[in-house]
């Protein structure tokens, strides 16, 4: 099985892609470094809470729907 890492940053990618956002344009949006949402994406970092905060609010979905099916 996956780790939980892995399949947030996976649903974050799968989100992101649907909105049809770059990396970089999702990253400005966020106010991260593109290195960033990449490790995330990897399953390579470990974002805070408000991180978590940010990342939905620039997907326009609630918290809880980023971990939708994790």
């Amino acid at each position: 099985m996956k780790s939980l890492s892995i399949r947030f940053g996976e649903r974050i990618r799968e989100l992101r892609k649907e909105r049809g956002l770059s990396q970089e344009g999702f990253a400005d949006l966020c106010g991260f470094d593109r290195t960033y949402i990449s490790g995330i994406e990897r399953g390579l970092r470990n974002p805070s809470l408000i991180a978590i905060g940010a990342l939905a609010k620039a997907l326009k979905v609630s918290v809880e729907e980023l971990f939708s099916g994790l």
